[in-house]
């Protein structure tokens, strides 16, 4: 028979096996896509490079990912854009889809505000609509 000093560590392995298997788990799917298709513009969608955002960044989420609101409560640390702003925007949100990423001329919003900062600054971003929107993105 076994000692109960050999049979610990057989005990104890493969529960840390399944701890290593989680936080492996975990961690994958706490990385966001690096690219994304944002669709339901009629003007067509925008493919989204969002690792080269964040890479602009510094990595501050925060530039485009806000706090959450007391209207619709974050169900995690940064949420897709369109997980609170819907078309037609829900009961409690001021702001639909579009409006989250531009006003309806694309004057002034999240996306073309960082747009018209860059370019000022001498680093080339899309400004007119069909720049980013394209009906080939799907």
């Amino acid at each position: 028979m076994p000692s109960k000093k050999s049979v610990v560590p057989i005990l104890i392995l493969p529960f840390l096996l399944f701890l290593l298997a989680w936080m492996v788990q975990a961690a994958e799917q706490a990385k966001p896509p690096v690219t994304l298709i944002l669709k339901g513009s009629p003007m067509g969608a925008v493919k989204f490079e969002h690792k080269l955002h964040v890479e602009r960044v510094a990595g501050k989420c925060d530039t485009c990912h806000h706090a959450s609101k007391p209207e619709k409560p974050a169900t995690a640390a940064q949420q897709a854009c369109r997980d609170c702003h819907t078309k037609p925007s829900q009961p409690g949100m001021k702001t639909a889809t579009q409006a989250a990423f531009h006003n309806p001329m694309a004057k002034s919003g999240t996306c073309i505000d960082c747009h018209l900062k860059s370019n000022a600054a001498g680093k080339a971003a899309p400004v007119t609509c069909g720049k980013c929107h394209i009906k080939a993105n799907g």
